[in-house]
């Protein structure tokens, strides 16, 4: 059988009220496209654009360009000219066409082929490649964005994570919520700053019913945070996430370093810490051979910082522990240690671990439930998005490609018919 564009398009964007007529290679000041006219079929009525009924036609207003799939590299438009349509409930209106919606100039179905690409490219890449604009691209992809939180899936959540990106330094934090169970993990929901009215608006979304089904809840210290949990997730368990304890940690010793540093400054002596903050920071399996031998130089040596690194060395052993009894005993007794080290960045962590203590020791009946790391891991995936796009101006822009790369969003059929 032989083929033409004609047939191709009648398989693939097939419109029982339109009829596709000339189909023609014509040059343009932007290179060669495939310009394909469409007409009304004989005998048809419009679809009224507010009501969605069929009406006699008026007019028909000027032509209207409306960009489809390429096809072997060239780009495809289609020319339509809109009827105006006398309706009886809503007077004189333009008609609605199957291909595009409202007065974007994309066929829905190259939105929906833009969009999936976007998945795998910066929309600027997207843009790119297919020789279109990023706000093009954005466009498709805040439609399918839109498309999937209509028709998201919120059954049988029972875990989530609760976190906050820097991604502006003028518009600071983005509060993200995760599911993090086992069998899914998505990108659920995120909103501006990080403040308890944030996190009561995620709750707010939710809806008190599903709130009250949480089994487990996953996050940092944040008080804010906690507040609100504990009020609209009260049958679930709050877990402290054990990146955000490790990360105060480290905080902790940084400032140990950075306090000792300058006082042998001061005193005059030899700065034996210089070049070694990543040596008492780093998890000593990730150490370069360099760093392993400038630690086992600075572990000769009576520093603070030695002192500081060796707390938070057997802070580790905690997690190995499997009875949430005897994981209790020994934080008491590393608090204890603590306290008595006079090292005042230490001893403020170790404060914030014994105000904590119920919710951290929470870890132990989560552990093997529920994915406790996905939080991090979905954080760190937030990251590369914001890196790959240099930087959202907005904070909504931000908010629709974190739901299109992290949400795990439905699509319409629509997205797999070229791509």
């Amino acid at each position: 059988m032989q083929l033409n564009v004609k047939t191709i398009l009648n398989l693939k964007e097939n419109h029982p009220l339109f009829v596709y007529g000339d189909i023609r290679l014509n040059e343009t000041p932007k290179g060669s496209r495939i310009e394909v006219k469409v007409e009304p079929r004989k005998g048809s009525k419009g679809l009224c654009s507010g009501c969605g009924d069929k009406c006699p036609g008026y007019d028909r207003l000027p032509l209207r360009e409306f960009i489809h799939v390429p096809l072997w590299g060239f780009a495809v438009v289609f020319l339509y000219c809109m009827r105006r349509l006398e309706c009886p409930k809503c007077g004189v209106t333009a008609e609605t066409v199957p291909w595009s919606t409202g007065k974007s100039p994309l066929t829905t179905s190259y939105a929906w082929y833009l969009s999936e690409w976007a998945k795998l490219l910066s929309m600027q890449e997207v843009a790119r490649q297919f020789k279109s604009s990023w706000h093009y691209v954005f466009s498709a992809v805040a439609m399918a964005v839109s498309w999937g939180r209509e028709r998201i899936d919120l059954s049988n959540i029972t875990a989530i994570g609760v976190d906050e990106i820097h991604w502006s330094k003028k518009l600071g934090f983005m509060t993200l919520v995760y599911q993090i169970d086992n069998h899914c993990k998505r990108l659920l929901w995120c909103g501006e700053a990080r403040k308890e009215k944030t996190i009561t608006a995620f709750f707010d979304w939710f809806g008190d019913e599903r709130s009250l089904k949480l089994r487990f809840v996953c996050s940092d210290m944040w008080r804010p945070y906690l507040k609100v949990i504990a009020l609209r997730a009260k049958n679930a368990l709050n877990i402290l996430d054990r990146f955000h304890i490790a990360q105060k940690l480290s905080q902790a010793i940084d400032k140990v370093r950075a306090m000792e540093t300058r006082e042998l400054v001061r005193k005059g002596k030899e700065v034996v810490l210089k070049h070694s903050r990543w040596c008492v920071l780093k998890n000593p399996a990730n150490l370069t051979d360099n760093q392993k031998v400038k630690l086992k130089d600075l572990l000769a040596c009576n520093l603070k910082t030695i002192r500081a690194y060796l707390l938070k060395e057997d802070f580790q052993n905690f997690w190995d522990y499997t009875s949430p009894t005897w994981a209790g005993k020994f934080l008491d007794q590393w608090c204890t240690q603590v306290m008595r080290s006079k090292l005042e960045p230490m001893k403020k962590v170790a404060k914030t671990i014994r105000s904590h203590k119920p919710l951290i020791l929470n870890w132990f009946e989560a552990k093997n439930k529920i994915s406790l790391g996905a939080v991090e891991g979905q954080n760190n995936k937030a990251k590369v998005v914001i890196r790959k796009s240099y930087g959202f101006r907005t904070p909504e822009v931000l908010k629709i490609s974190l739901y299109h790369k992290l949400g795990k969003l439905p699509v319409s059929e629509l997205a797999h018919q070229y791509f």
